[in-house]
């Protein structure tokens, strides 16, 4: 699941956090950009309805950008690029 391209950017790594809840996916995505290099990009698959607020923050928090986010059923989406 490694350098996928979507939507003109590339998709460095994936992290499925379905089944997780608050506060497991965040621990995940954290561990999962402290491995990745500035720039890369890597898609989060969350269905914890808390995921949507607390991700979102946390990429505020920590200077990483948003590049895309949708909602699929339960199923939100996020795509994120490191920027630190």
């Amino acid at each position: 699941m490694n350098n996928k391209q979507t939507e003109g950017f590339e998709i460095d790594k994936e992290l499925d956090t379905r089944g997780l809840f608050c506060p497991e996916p965040l621990f995940e995505v954290r561990n999962l950009s402290e491995t990745l290099n500035e720039g890369q990009c890597f898609k989060v698959i969350a269905n914890d309805p808390a995921a949507e607020e607390d991700l979102k923050r946390w990429a505020k928090r920590t200077d990483t950008k948003v590049v895309e986010f949708s909602k699929d059923g339960d199923d939100l989406i996020f795509i994120f690029k490191k920027t630190k």
